[in-house]
């Protein structure tokens, strides 16, 4: 996924504050879902962050274009795992591995097949 840099993302020095990179996967994460038709919040269940491990490589500025990817590491019946890069002309900036539970009326519960299938096809930018 394309992501441009705006004011908004940066510091009063123009650099990336560092919890937009969360947010920048964040949306990476859940434009996987809306481009398939499907919501990252519904009637099934949700993600919910469980844990999460970050590397801030280089810094990314205003105006730069960032592409996120996104590959699923790791599936289990009430988790999964992925590892996602914030790079700039396909140098790393941002690795992030992220543990995301799924809930349903406030309990882990099993993923459901639909999603299942979907993330088989998450190795993706």
């Amino acid at each position: 996924m394309k992501i441009r840099v705006y004011y908004e993302d940066t510091d009063a020095a123009g650099i990336v504050y560092y919890a937009n990179y969360l947010k920048f996967c964040e949306r990476a994460r859940s434009e996987l879902f809306l481009k398939n038709g499907l919501s990252p919040q519904g009637d099934d269940g949700f993600f919910v962050v469980k844990s999460l491990e970050a590397e801030y490589i280089k810094p990314a500025a205003l105006g730069d274009m960032l592409d996120v990817e996104t590959k699923l590491e790791e599936k289990r019946g009430a988790s999964i795992v992925l590892k996602q890069r914030v790079l700039k002309e396909q140098e790393p900036l941002f690795e992030m591995r992220i543990r995301l539970a799924f809930v349903k009326d406030g309990r882990p519960a099993k993923i459901p097949s639909r999603i299942y299938s979907l993330m088989s096809s998450w190795i993706v930018s």
